[in-house]
């Protein structure tokens, strides 16, 4: 499973649960710390399409920034989508991504969902 690829925050503790659990399992994801290097738009509509999720299943809406940005349960994808690619602490953690599936890592043991499809 080489080609799996974990949007990780070092600082979340399910983020690293997540982590830890791959490692056990001799899975060596690629890390991406998503927050110094945010997906782009385009890539959170493709993240958004292997996880099966609307942008509104995968912000974060309890954050600050979601308030700052004038977010609101009504807001559209195409804002939440701009304001997830501007503040990647919106989006939520961890997401492992194996070929054309994905999964948010909470709880941390959902990642093991994907090892065994």
């Amino acid at each position: 499973m080489s080609d799996c690829t974990l949007y990780h925050n070092p600082r979340c503790s399910k983020s690293r649960a997540a982590l830890a659990l791959l490692e056990e399992r001799g899975v060596e994801p690629e890390v991406v710390l998503y927050l110094q290097t945010p997906p782009t738009e385009a890539e959170l509509k493709g993240l958004l399409g292997k996880l099966g999720l609307s942008a509104a299943e995968l912000v974060r809406n309890k954050e600050a920034a979601y308030k700052e940005h004038g977010l609101s349960k009504n807001s559209s994808e195409a804002e939440l989508l701009a304001a997830m690619a501007a503040e990647p602490k919106l989006i939520e953690r961890p997401i492992l991504v194996c070929g054309e599936r994905a999964v948010i890592g909470r709880p941390p043991e959902n990642v093991l969902e994907l090892l065994e499809a």
